[in-house]
């Protein structure tokens, strides 16, 4: 299928597309719609991971398509970042303001999760004068150099070294982290539920505690929901289940209904610090992109107008009700943010292979290799899981 001159796409893809494992599944992909994508061959798979927490809303929405058409016919990129008035971009920023508690009320748009990071870290170091920073074991928040200076795995770290100088790493849910965090922290970068660490959810008094401990010593605290954000856990932000407030919130991921976006939230006087000594303290060609706070907006309205939030607690308790298998050793995580765990990384890689032959697509956890991911759309019918989960257990059966 797809042949070029007698080469394939799939040849092509391994030549001319830059590979991250040795191992791409290689779908090729011919259309997406809802929780569906369809390969060239006509067969449909069952997106169970929402492009990992991506599609929120699902496959090109039709609210989504509709708002990219209509921002399409006006204008596209005018302007770097922060210079001109552009009406998605600033209806955005309002619509995410509005949504979170205060001082969350200034909103600066990058491209993506990484980007966000990057920013609040030299964000943080501004507001403060401080250099040290204080993140997790097993913490994921990007690739670009700063986020892998706050990652909590060396292994993914080793080869890229020196990174950010400054960096503690603190065991994650302990109360022996809070001694670390002091008058010289610029701020404490954690995910408030880790995410490829198989969804480990911390004691939420000891979230508390963090954040208590940064606002006596005057660290910032930044929250990551690049994974958790706009509805995933049955709150449109975890924190909100923890009942505290960050300093810096990061965002991407589920905010675009499957357009590159992301941005970081903080106070007007704190953000206000990149806009002198020097001014243009951060700058993004990029952000705030017109079509893409277009497709954003239409996607937290879709996201708020029509209950997808609400609706997540039933259908997580309908997974963990249907995945039910001596094979399956616990359900880790959240709402619509979850982790089969399985008793090796051989027997989830054997199950998540079944899966995609059955037409369902999963996929693992970079820190917990031996769980595999469930995020489906937040749009995802009680009949559709219902579908999922017997092929899930259906691939798990096929091991026997």
């Amino acid at each position: 299928m797809n042949d070029f001159s007698g080469v394939s796409l799939r040849s092509l893809f391994l030549q001319h597309v830059a590979q991250t494992s040795p191992f791409p599944p290689a779908l090729e992909v011919s259309n997406a719609e809802g929780i569906y994508i369809t390969d060239v061959y006509g067969k449909k798979y069952i997106d169970f991971i929402s492009g990992i927490s991506v599609c929120n809303v699902g496959h090109r929405h039709p609210k989504v398509v509709e708002a990219i058409k209509e921002q399409a016919d006006k204008y596209l990129h005018v302007m770097v970042y922060g210079e001109f008035v552009q009406g998605p971009q600033v209806k955005l920023a309002q619509k995410i303001a509005s949504i979170l508690p205060q001082p969350l009320e200034s909103v600066y748009f990058v491209n993506s999760g990484a980007e966000a990071c990057e920013g609040a870290l030299k964000l943080a170091k501004r507001v403060t004068g401080r250099a040290e920073i204080c993140c997790f074991e097993n913490s994921y928040h990007g690739s670009t150099h700063g986020a892998l200076s706050v990652m909590g795995n060396e292994t993914f770290k080793q080869a890229y070294r020196p990174l950010l100088p400054g960096v503690k790493v603190l065991p994650f849910n302990e109360s022996i982290a809070l001694e670390h965090i002091t008058e010289k922290t610029a701020c404490v970068i954690l995910e408030t539920f880790q995410g490829e660490a198989g969804l480990r959810i911390p004691d939420f008094d000891w979230l508390r505690a963090i954040r208590k401990k940064c606002t006596e010593v005057g660290a910032l605290l930044i929250l990551d929901e690049i994974q958790t954000g706009f509805g995933r856990t049955g709150a449109c932000f975890a924190f909100r289940h923890a009942g505290i407030v960050p300093d810096i919130l990061l965002i991407a991921k589920g905010m675009g209904g499957g357009i590159p976006i992301g941005a970081f939230v903080a106070s007007k006087e704190h953000m206000s610090t990149f806009t002198n000594n020097p001014i243009l303290g951060h700058l993004t060609t990029f952000g705030g992109n017109a079509l893409a706070c277009a497709a954003s907006l239409a996607t937290l309205e879709t996201i708020l107008e029509e209950g997808l939030i609400e609706s997540v607690p039933a259908k997580e308790t309908l997974i963990r009700d249907l995945l039910v298998h001596s094979k399956i050793t616990e359900i880790k995580g959240k709402g619509l943010l979850l982790a089969a765990c399985f008793d090796s990384n051989e027997i989830a890689l054997k199950v998540m292979n079944a899966c995609y032959s059955k037409g369902l697509i999963t996929d693992w956890f970079l820190f917990c290799d031996n769980a595999l991911r469930i995020a489906p759309p937040l749009t995802i019918t009680h009949r559709e899981i219902v579908e999922a989960c017997m092929i899930f257990l259906e691939a798990i059966n096929s091991l026997e």
